[in-house]
């Protein structure tokens, strides 16, 4: 394996690996230059199949698929996919390209002189899942934190990044140690699987494959060991994370507890406790559902009803508070074809409290949390009252 300079591995004469800064313009010149020059026979990119169609076919976000997102209990997962984006296209501002400029460059140089595109990276939703499932409640708030609140000025450059791929990886080393569980998934993995995904198509001639610089090392490691010849693992790396057990079991024994609670005190004739008991119950949930809500900036009528649901829904693991505010929020103040548009290029976190697609995602997900927390200290203060 022989280095051309930071940003290109010779892997041998039939694989060149170029490391790119994902929001430069000299890497778009590198890569438009590498194609040309070296006229591969495969180009493979970093990119999976919602990825490339994001770039190269922009689409709106209807109606249906808020409602869906919704259903599928899917609106974290996309507020924090938006965050990501979001501080991408900071980044790319700072630098002067759109975030993925390079992968569009390779993909239509590759077109330029006909020649088949490989999409190498893994499914971003998948790669999401698996790191907010390995995070703990105190890596995922210093993840958020970073992302939404974190406001200092970095001072390394774009392009310093672009000249100094190893400066790129103490970043990354850097962020590791802010999220280690979440670094693994998002580094680590990711570097082997783009390395088994390169090994697959390395007998279809000269292969170019153009990936972000911070993946440089670790997957040129990977190819170097020729220890990254297990297939299946691809399989293994592509499984969705199994939501943990203990939180269903949880929201499963908490009306269990109140049904008993509610039943012992009505067999001991202590009807005064028992109506203080659902006075609190209804309370906490309600509070809490209608404070998250208040929070995202939802309608007032979207507050109402989540704070309504929430004492209810808290009884059935199936439901959520913030299901039925996220959808009074779309049918109340629906968003139009231009908050769509305008959501997928969101420059500025605050903006999610303004657009409309952001505000119904963000009604859903903080309802959600709101309605959580309502029912866990609502069982809490009734555990205090027995007791006491």
């Amino acid at each position: 394996m022989q280095e051309k300079n930071n940003n290109i591995l010779e892997i041998d004469e039939n694989l060149r690996i170029i490391g790119t800064a994902h929001v430069s313009s000299k890497s778009v010149k590198l890569v438009e230059e590498e194609i040309e020059k070296w006229k591969p026979d495969l180009v493979a990119v970093e990119l999976c199949e919602s990825r490339m169609k994001s770039l190269t076919e922009p689409s709106e976000l209807e109606s249906e698929d808020l409602l869906k997102i919704i259903g599928d209990g899917r609106a974290t997962m996309i507020l924090l996919q938006s965050a990501l984006g979001t501080l991408q296209r900071k980044m790319g501002e700072a630098a002067g390209e759109k975030p993925g400029a390079e992968f569009l460059a390779a993909i239509r140089s590759a077109e330029k002189i006909r020649v088949p595109i490989e999409l190498i990276d893994r499914d971003i939703v998948i790669t999401l899942r698996r790191a907010w499932a390995k995070m703990g409640l105190i890596e995922k708030w210093r993840v958020m934190n970073a992302l939404l609140w974190d406001d200092e000025d970095d001072e390394v450059s774009i392009e310093e990044m672009l000249e100094n791929s190893d400066l790129l990886n103490t970043l990354l080393e850097d962020a590791k140690k802010v999220a280690p569980k979440a670094g693994k998934v998002l580094i680590d993995e990711r570097d082997e699987y783009l390395a088994t995904k390169i090994n697959r198509v390395r007998g279809s001639g000269k292969v170019l494959a153009v990936i972000g610089a911070g993946h440089l090392s670790g997957v040129g490691s990977f190819l170097e060991d020729g220890e990254n010849n297990q297939f299946d693992r691809i399989e293994e790396l592509n499984l969705q994370p199994r939501k943990p057990l203990w939180p269903k079991l949880v929201m499963t024994a908490i009306p269990l507890f109140l049904f008993g609670a509610i039943g012992w005190m009505f067999y001991n004739g202590q009807m005064e406790n028992l109506s203080d008991t659902i006075g609190e119950w209804v309370i906490w949930n309600s509070a809490f559902a209608a404070l998250g809500i208040i929070i995202a900036r939802g309608h007032p009528l979207s507050v109402i009803v989540g704070a309504i649901a929430s004492p209810l829904t808290s009884l059935n693991p199936t439901l959520a508070a913030g299901w039925f505010a996220g959808y009074t929020q779309l049918k109340i103040d629906s968003p139009t074809g231009k908050d769509a548009k305008d959501f997928l290029v969101l420059d500025e976190y605050s903006l999610l409290w303004k657009n409309r697609v952001g505000k119904v995602l963000l009604v859903t997900a903080l309802g959600n949390l709101g309605s959580t927390v309502g029912a866990w200290l609502a069982v809490g203060d009734i555990i205090g009252n027995i007791l006491g």
